[in-house]
């Protein structure tokens, strides 16, 4: 892959391009883009660790984004520097590169359903032991039928930044090329006809059967080779997306835990200590800070730090394989503190992710999606299938759903798999509240006031 192609300006679905001279780069006004979506906004009450917590403290998917951002364009802008002296690269500058990989960061969570991964959970789920949700992929063919059996949030986000955000517009937010490449970790379908090779790229998909098209024209801009049909090699930077959000969810969720009383100082102190590469100093340094809590956020702050420099130094030391597509781990697993960055995975996955608070909300998550699903993709399905003799029920509730997604004047389109699509992306895109609200309306617990 070459690094010209890979900073790709092209925006997708706009032949037009900003003049060159612009104070604003095009790689800025992605971020800006995303910023000022609605998608993103969304993002403030969708789940991070802890649903519907009421501690204003406490990450939601809107902060986490925010701060993958951040750790993502320092990452970028110290690989672009590097980068750029290697190669001798003309016409570019470090913070094109940090501009990319801030912007991929940023929307790395946009399609992320309500309550966070049990929510995808959930959705699954709903299609593979439904009675409604099996006898809908019945009818459809085998690559339509696992974009639903293995719904992904990653192939949702794709779909939301380049078709359901400016819907009217071709390639939705018409963001540049270079940053729809970084944004997708897993540049492949949810169906192969060969199965992959076991590498990190290939582990989830990116994109639904109905968005092919649209990854395909992105990879072609980028130089992106196919691995085999149906699968690219992933975009370089994708690596620093990854390793971005990877350094922000270890070390924060085990502060927030801390805040949630879920661990103690002690077990935060020594997870983190050893990441922030001069444990020594870092003590005397807390000897003078008073409080746990500030003691928290300085290893947080230390240990962050330190992870950036480690993957910059890694992605460096292997941009030769990534560039060949011939690299296939994740970078924090090849760095010097990967044994201490797993130790906080394995203390997310068995003390803070299984916590009851967590698990509580979570469980009831699989109730409220299901039911949203199989009360709107009943409704459709009557409406496209019997028209004017549908239920009295289903031509009531097709009012509640929005003519984006019921279809042009709410009669839902012909073509189940579009159909389904289309319910999918509504119920997906709801926020945690909205969606719970909208469950106990539709099931009778909560009924509307005048």
């Amino acid at each position: 892959m070459d690094w010209n192609r890979l900073l790709s300006r092209v925006r997708l679905g706009l032949s037009r391009r900003h003049p060159a001279n612009e104070a604003r780069t095009d790689f800025q006004r992605d971020f800006d883009r995303i910023v000022f979506s609605s998608a993103f906004r969304r993002l403030q009450d969708k789940t991070q660790v802890f649903p519907l917590s009421q501690s204003d403290y406490v990450r939601t998917r809107l902060t986490h984004s925010l701060e993958v951002s951040s750790v993502g364009r320092s990452l970028g802008t110290m690989v672009g520097d590097s980068v750029i002296r290697h190669h001798q690269l003309k016409g570019v500058y470090p913070q094109d590169f940090g501009a990319v990989v801030a912007a991929a960061c940023l929307a790395h969570d946009i399609g992320n359903p309500p309550f966070g991964h049990a929510g995808e959970d959930a959705i699954r789920l709903w299609f593979s032991r439904s009675a409604t949700g099996k006898a809908i992929l019945e009818q459809l063919t085998e690559p339509r039928r696992r974009d639903f059996l293995h719904f992904e949030g990653n192939a949702q986000g794709f779909r939301i930044i380049t078709r359901l955000q400016s819907p009217d517009n071709a390639g939705g937010m018409q963001l540049t090329c270079a940053t729809l490449g970084a944004f997708t970790k897993y540049p492949r379908a949810s169906w192969l006809a060969v199965e992959p090779p076991p590498v990190i790229a290939f582990q989830k998909f990116g994109f639904y059967q109905d968005d092919r098209a649209l990854f395909a024209e992105v990879a072609d801009q980028l130089g992106l080779d196919l691995a085999q049909p149906d699968a690219w090699n992933r975009h370089p930077l994708a690596f620093l997306v990854e390793a971005a959000d990877d350094i922000c969810y270890r070390i924060i969720d085990v502060e927030d835990a801390f805040r949630q009383q879920q661990l103690r100082y002690e077990e935060v102190r020594d997870l983190l200590l050893p990441l922030t590469g001069e444990p020594d100093h870092s003590q005397r340094k807390m000897a003078h800070i008073t409080r746990p809590k500030e003691k928290v956020e300085y290893l947080r702050a230390n240990a962050i730090g330190a992870m950036i420099e480690q993957v910059h130094h890694c992605f460096m030391a292997n941009e030769d394989k990534i560039l060949a597509g011939a690299f296939g781990d994740e970078l924090l697993d090849m760095i010097p503190a990967a044994e201490a960055m797993n130790a906080l995975k394995t203390c997310g996955e068995n003390q803070i992710y299984v916590s009851k608070p967590v698990v509580e909300v979570e469980a009831a998550g699989f109730e409220v999606l299901g039911g949203l699903l199989e009360a709107f993709l009943t409704t459709v399905n009557d409406i496209a299938t019997n028209g004017a003799l549908a239920s009295s029920k289903s031509r009531m509730l097709v009012h509640l759903i929005p003519e984006q997604f019921a279809g042009p004047g709410r009669q839902p389109v012909a073509d189940l798999y579009r159909r389904v699509l289309a319910i999918t992306d509504f119920v997906s895109g709801m926020t945690d509240s909205y969606a719970v609200t909208l469950f106990k309306k539709l099931t009778g617990i909560s009924l509307p006031t005048g």
